[in-house]
């Protein structure tokens, strides 16, 4: 290290010795004072000293740059791989700067051919194997912003030879669908990592959870949300450490003020690439029923369907104060996979413009236009595009991904030409229309492309802090809400200083990094 490393280090030591002074005594009414919070139900979001390293150990064991290994979840789609390489680049510039050791950093979609590789569970047995002699595991995504020196510090101040599990909390504030109201009586009580801060676990931690996945499969068929997932499957099911609160890493906006502590921050920002998509570029599918003519549709009329250039209503009953149109499907109860291949046939036929979009979605679902206009400017549809929020279906035997229809469906005019000349379809009506694409698209070597910025749920379905930081594009259902105030609140546009603002300064981050 340079000759201003050990100094800093120096100082976080003499910033913990008066604890440490206290001994035993401060221990006990320490754990008598969390205890007493934990039964009052009151969160603590303080680090856990309990297993720090004190200054004699610190000195025998130092974490060195090399002793930690960068994990980014990265995507195949050549946007998303891009942004993951840049990352990994800014993390082996500030490397260079201070440290004659370089550490390892790794994009998850390179790892494995393994499709389940970005669930994360599938490869802890490859990082347990492969990186023996480090000390952490670091996992960040794509828009994370490390800054090394900090985290370093962080890093130090837990025992690398226990089991930690490290991250920025999250929290429900109500029994979830997307958690399968998992802790329903008290869903405060469970936290999980927020992966925009990034997240890390102990190689002990590593280690003891791939022993046991060698001996038994994760028993989960689906991948809902991963971050909420991954808590249950380490703290739960393995019955290993619960998430320990890092107060630095940190999911503000590089340019806070309140960043100037944080390990790692975020980009707070909806992705724009330099040119909107324009409307008439973009077709719009809603798929309804007769039962929600007159329910659902007037909510579409009232809020984004004011919004677009291009759209049809797909239903089982011609109605012409709609209008809608009847592709010969009838309609099914679930699944709706017959209707969805009907769509695809008509968006490449002659019956309707040959734009390069297409977005199909349910007659539920709640979208902001001039955000998604933003975000495809990121991508080239001359690709097989097929965009969404992400799930998966038995990735740890196999399986595969696809996108979840209530926030929508994205697909690219070569995707769907793509997808159709292969001849891969329904095997019936009914059949579950969104894990039919997955199905197909893995098939052929398509990547699903991920964006947190669609919601399967409603907006209260998900952690106030995670919300926090996006931009969203959609949020899907109608119940106990008021779709229109739900639109008005989190979707309808900002004004244009607002927009511009957003634009700007997503511009420049990029251009910086």
């Amino acid at each position: 290290y340079p000759g201003d490393i050990y100094p800093r280090c120096s100082l976080l030591q003499r910033r913990l010795l008066p604890e440490m002074l206290a001994g035993r005594r401060a221990q006990h009414i320490a754990a008598s004072v969390l205890f007493f919070n934990i039964i009052l139900g009151i969160a603590t979001e303080q680090d856990s000293t309990q297993g720090s390293l004190d200054s004699s150990e610190s000195q025998k064991m130092p974490i060195e740059l090399n002793d930690v290994v960068f994990v980014i979840q990265s995507q195949k789609q050549s946007f998303h791989a891009n942004q993951a390489a840049k990352l990994k680049q800014d993390i082996l510039q500030q490397a260079e700067v201070f440290s004659q050791y370089l550490p390892t950093v790794v994009l998850i979609h390179e790892l494995s051919k393994h499709e389940g590789a970005w669930t994360i569970i599938p490869i802890i047995p490859y990082l347990a194997s492969t990186y023996v002699k480090k000390s952490w595991i670091f996992f960040c995504e794509e828009q994370t912003r490390v800054k090394i020196t900090k985290l370093l510090e962080v890093l130090r101040r837990y025992d690398k030879r226990k089991e930690w599990f490290l991250g920025k909390a999250l929290h429900d504030e109500q029994s979830t669908i997307i958690h399968h109201y998992a802790f329903a009586e008290d869903p405060v009580v469970f936290k999980y990592p927020d992966f925009a801060a990034g997240w890390s676990m102990s190689l002990p931690l590593v280690n003891r959870l791939a022993k046991q996945l060698r001996n038994e499969k994760p028993s989960s068929d689906f991948t809902i949300d991963l971050k909420h997932e991954i808590a249950l499957f380490i703290s739960q099911r393995s019955k290993g450490p619960s998430l320990t609160p890092v107060r630095e890493f940190c999911t503000e906006d590089v340019t806070s003020s309140e960043a100037a502590n944080c390990a790692t921050t975020f980009h707070t920002y909806l992705p724009f690439c330099g040119k909107l998509v324009e409307k008439e570029n973009i077709f719009f599918a809603v798929k309804t029923c007769q039962k929600f003519h007159r329910e659902r549709i007037p909510i579409v009329k009232k809020t984004w369907e004011k919004e677009v250039a291009l759209i049809e209503y797909y239903s089982d009953h011609v109605d012409g104060s709609i209008p809608t149109l009847y592709l010969g499907i009838p309609n099914t109860e679930r699944g709706h996979c017959g209707k969805t291949f009907a769509i695809l046939k008509r968006f490449v036929s002659n019956a309707v413009p040959a734009v390069p979009w297409l977005m199909i979605v349910d007659d539920d679902t709640l979208i902001s236009i001039p955000r998604l206009q933003r975000l495809l400017s990121c991508y080239d549809p001359s690709e097989a595009i097929f965009l969404g929020e992400r799930y998966g279906y038995g990735l740890s035997t196999g399986g595969y991904s696809y996108i979840t229809g209530g926030g929508g469906i994205v697909f690219s005019r070569e995707a769907v030409k793509r997808l159709l000349h292969s001849g891969c379809s329904c095997y019936s009506n009914d059949a579950p229309d969104d894990m039919v694409l997955g199905m197909c698209f893995s098939g052929l070597g398509i990547p699903v492309t991920h964006s947190p910025l669609f919601h399967q749920a409603r907006p209260m379905d998900y952690s106030k802090d995670y919300l926090k930081h996006q931009v969203p594009i959609s949020f899907h259902k109608h119940w106990n809400i008021d779709p229109v105030e739900i639109y008005s609140t989190w979707l309808a546009n900002e004004d244009g200083f607002k927009l511009h603002q957003k634009t700007q300064r997503t511009k420049k981050e990029r251009e910086d990094l």
